[in-house]
């Protein structure tokens, strides 16, 4: 009996639970004391809120194992909620980067207001990603991804006296804006040819669908045009670098990290268990085909996104093109799923789970070193990092080990999480994909290897000037740097704890 088992089903959301009262208690307390030196406070209980809801996760992940493989899974609502090894997976996942992120907060938000509404809405952002997860109906698919949505909106924008972020909050509000109504529109179709909204019975009455498969296939066009959205893939990622840069440096980490797995989250599910390939293929002949789709998302994302990284000389837009890149690695998950693929298609998904996982930790501390420098009034040119490791190698060491693993070079974490996608993706018969990946991720080895050359290599063209130590960003970066190490030699049991729960979606 695993855990989700013997408790009160209700219980299987404790994870997203926690995460929204943990945001409302943070109102509550920043009504009761609205003063900026509640900031530790404010900081220390969104981090226990988000450490309190990725314990849970990982307690009903590693007691329940193969859950679903003994009908472990809990449905609720409905079937509208479905509580199972991939969404505690992906709850990890978001939990450990708003932990992160909350204590990066503690010295980023120092002296500046609106401190309670910034961590609730990381908590309330987290928590609609974690719902995300969970969904097993399109209805709250959209409901969960706009609870994630309409707090990003107002944390890119948080600056209210920086134009840049302002400016960047509202292009990413249009641009969702946009997007969600696609995403609707395309589930309004899907519904009128299937007459339901549950995953499985969407997948059920997918049968029925010979006459109307040109509507279909047009609803599931759209619905994957909303997760290339969400998730920053190509041709719908001109709002990530804009939005990126324009946001504080924490809200970025966030965002290029939480946001995008939670997308992938959503889209792994859907397209799966919805639409299972083996049927959609056998309709219309093959015009429904999303795994081709999905191929050439991911071979044009993530050229795309590493030539754009490549010519930037701003360090944070190139992380942030570097994210865009980065979304066409995992999206091999889904594009490498055969109909034929058996245990292949667990793999590689899981894989591709995995690799979300370290990404989440190596691209989150990067971010947050961006956030260390502007707390010391350094630029974000590759030049304004000159010499920047005489004056602070632990934190320089740490980029070090985030730009090496991004661009998957051995011993990081980020090398074993390549290697297992792109290995399960030639096992499943898609070498070529797998070359296009190696042939980006050589180079991205190019401008990463620029910020670690500024910083331990060149010399400073003016005077460094670090004042005091930022604790709470110093914490956040070690521990991203320490979890990026440590996933290396930890990584079999991720992988293979990522491949099961991916198997039992097929």
């Amino acid at each position: 009996m695993t855990p989700l088992q013997t408790l009160p089903d209700w219980t299987a959301m404790a994870p997203a639970i926690v995460l929204g009262l943990t945001g409302l208690l943070l109102l509550v307390i920043d009504t009761i004391d609205p003063d900026t030196s509640n900031n530790g406070l404010l900081a220390g209980v969104a981090t226990l809120g988000s450490l309190g809801a990725g314990g849970i996760a990982g307690w009903f992940l590693i007691a329940g194992t193969g859950m679903e493989q003994t009908g472990g899974a809990i449905s609720l609502y409905g079937d509208a909620i479905v509580v199972d090894g991939m969404s505690l997976f992906f709850t990890l996942i978001f939990t450990s980067v708003a932990a992160m992120v909350s204590v990066a907060s503690y010295d980023y938000l120092a002296d500046r207001r609106y401190q309670g509404e910034f961590y609730s809405l990381v908590l309330f952002a987290a928590t609609g990603m974690t719902l995300m997860a969970m969904s097993n109906s399109l209805a709250t698919v959209f409901v969960s991804l706009e609870l994630a949505s309409l707090p990003s909106y107002a944390l890119v924008a948080f600056l209210k006296k920086n134009r840049g972020s302002v400016e960047a909050g509202l292009k990413y509000f249009l641009i969702g804006a946009l997007s969600s109504a696609v995403f609707a529109f395309g589930i309004s179709l899907v519904f009128a040819v299937t007459g339901s909204l549950i995953l499985p019975d969407v997948a059920a009455n997918l049968a029925n669908a010979d006459e109307l498969v040109g509507v279909l296939g047009l609803g599931v066009l759209m619905i994957a045009g909303g997760f290339a959205f969400k998730t920053a893939s190509v041709p719908f990622h001109f709002w990530a670098p804009e939005a990126y840069e324009g946001a504080p440096a924490p809200v970025s980490a966030f965002l290029s990290s939480a946001s995008k797995a939670a997308g992938f989250a959503v889209a792994f599910r859907v397209f799966t268990v919805a639409f299972p390939l083996d049927t959609v293929t056998a309709l219309g002949g093959g015009s429904v085909d999303w795994s081709l789709l999905f191929a050439v998302l991911a071979v044009v994302t993530m050229t795309v996104g590493n030539f754009a990284a490549a010519t930037q000389e701003n360090v944070k837009r190139m992380l942030a093109y570097s994210s865009v890149g980065h979304a066409g690695y995992a999206l091999i998950g889904l594009a490498a799923i055969t109909v034929d693929g058996g245990a292949a298609n667990g793999d590689v998904l899981g894989a591709s789970m995995a690799h979300l996982l370290v990404y989440g930790f190596m691209n989150t501390g990067a971010f947050l070193f961006i956030a260390m420098a502007e707390k010391w009034g350094i630029g974000r040119t590759f030049e304004d990092y000159n010499g920047l490791a005489t004056k602070v190698p632990i934190a320089a060491t740490a980029m070090t080990i985030f730009m090496f693993s991004l661009a998957g070079l051995p011993p990081f974490g980020g090398f074993v999480s390549k290697y297992a996608l792109f290995y399960s993706a030639i096992e499943s018969g898609f070498w070529w994909l797998a070359a296009v990946g190696a042939v980006n991720s050589a180079l991205s080895l190019f401008y990463y290897s620029r910020v670690v050359k500024a910083m331990w290599i060149e010399e400073p063209s003016k005077p460094l000037e670090i004042g005091s130590q930022p604790v709470g960003l110093y914490v956040a970066v070690v521990f991203a740097a320490v979890g990026t190490v440590l996933l290396l030699p930890g990584f079999q049991p991720v992988i293979e704890t990522a491949q099961t729960v991916a198997a039992a979606l097929f």
